[in-house]
């Protein structure tokens, strides 16, 4: 499974932000780097399907060789990872790993027991996600996006609010996790691309070359 953004091109106002002809191989990380709102983040959102009426995009997105360019968000199949955990506080944590899974998934307790054995938290399923440590939030958040079956992953500056102490963890965590799919790192930190270990592109706020 693979990503091909084929001549995908982003304006506003008439001015180019974000120029991208490339393949993202399934296991690959590619780390779009650069400083606040030079377009990382517009480029995921075109991406995804949820690029806002201010811009406008031409070219092709292509996901395991079908073009999903006109494909609505919910149904590309993409995970998408904010910097926030965007965790429901009306939900337990196993509640939000849950509302992860596809309905109709069979063996949903026994999915969401090995979600929380993979991040390290087992036993913490009935707990309220506000109880829980920034990082045990931001695993159960990733955890979440993978038990959602994936394509693709897009990462948008997931390390950002961490402790420093705890982004190297989360580093090694999400790309041994994400070691199937095809992703792509949005970020402005090199700590972030050297742990991705992938090609990474500039962003200069004209283009990204």
């Amino acid at each position: 499974m693979s990503l091909q953004l084929d001549k995908l091109r982003i304006t506003q106002d008439g001015r180019e932000m974000v120029s991208l002809d490339l393949t993202v191989a399934a296991g690959e990380v590619l780390t779009l780097m650069g400083p606040s709102g030079c377009g990382k983040s517009t480029a995921l959102a075109a991406i995804i399907g949820a690029l806002p009426p201010a811009f406008k995009m031409t070219g092709h997105i292509h996901l395991g060789g079908k073009d999903v360019t006109n494909v609505p968000t919910f149904k590309r199949r993409m995970g998408l990872l904010f910097q926030d955990d965007v965790l429901f506080p009306h939900l337990s944590v196993g509640g939000n790993l849950g509302f992860g899974l596809p309905r109709g998934t069979p063996d949903r307790d026994a999915r969401i027991a090995e979600a929380l054995s993979a991040a390290g938290l087992d036993g913490m399923g009935k707990r309220d996600p506000a109880t829980l440590s920034g990082g045990q939030r931001a695993r159960v958040a990733l955890m979440r996006t993978l038990l959602s079956a994936p394509h693709a992953l897009l990462l948008d500056e997931p390390f950002s609010k961490l402790d420093a102490g705890l982004r190297d963890q989360m580093r090694a965590f999400t790309f041994a996790q994400a070691r199937d799919l095809p992703t792509i790192l949005v970020t402005h930190d090199i700590e972030d691309a050297r742990a991705a270990g992938g090609r990474v592109l500039s962003v200069t706020g004209t283009s990204i070359s």
